[in-house]
């Protein structure tokens, strides 16, 4: 039963944490980007976009170069935590918040270019700071938009497999997801456990979609 279940322990650790690092950094980027003209933006969004349409074998193998041992990064991180990076489950992490990040950026900075901006300098006249704007008007208008990349960003990282693969590898217990188990199960001949595996990616991830749904609907 272990054997079972710590596939889909170690999928939602993953997912959960990088659902939390893509909300923040996503909030974070695409408030700023929202409503912005400058040189070189179309650049920057072209950067942030390409997780999404580049093969997750190409993004792993990327951050394989930018964390790997040989890197300068890889060799600091490995000099402070006294352990390489790569293949361990907070790759598998960083894999998945590549992946999933340009789903909660596109979210949020359609959702944040959504709101008047003539409330949010009303409040400022009034004098809330910058912070304030951000937390009381600017997110509670763009809930929707956000919860829904939120939503998208988990269920894409729970389904994270190329990059993962790559980068976090496939150790069983330890940075062993729900996809690669499946893909070894199903090399094994392993059928009623792969199905098994299948059918709980595809319970949780139709939840999420259903929900995201829900709050469009809502919209």
């Amino acid at each position: 039963m272990a054997t079972f279940l710590d596939p889909i322990w170690i999928s939602l650790k993953i997912s959960l944490v990088a659902s939390v690092i893509v909300t923040v950094l996503g909030i974070t980027l695409s408030r700023y980007m929202a409503g912005r003209k400058f040189r070189g933006k179309s650049i920057i969004d072209t950067i942030i976009m390409l997780p999404l349409v580049l093969p997750p074998s190409v993004v792993g193998f990327l951050l394989l170069v930018l964390f790997g041992a040989s890197s300068p990064i890889g060799q600091w991180i490995e000099e402070i935590f006294n352990h390489p990076l790569v293949f361990t489950w907070q790759a598998g992490v960083i894999a998945a918040s590549v992946v999933a990040f340009p789903l909660m950026y596109q979210s949020a900075k359609v959702g944040f270019e959504s709101v008047d901006s003539d409330i949010e300098d009303a409040a400022r006249v009034d004098g809330a700071g910058r912070w304030r704007v951000l937390q009381k008007v600017s997110i509670p208008l763009a809930s929707n938009a956000l919860l829904s990349g939120i939503i998208l960003s988990f269920a894409r990282a729970l389904g994270e497999f190329g990059a993962t693969l790559m980068f976090a590898g496939n150790l069983p217990g330890k940075t062993q997801t729900m996809p690669t188990a499946i893909y070894v199960a199903i090399d094994s001949g392993q059928m009623t456990l792969a199905w098994s595996w299948v059918a709980v990616t595809v319970f949780i991830s139709t939840l999420m979609l259903l929900l995201s749904y829900r709050i469009a609907v809502r919209t």
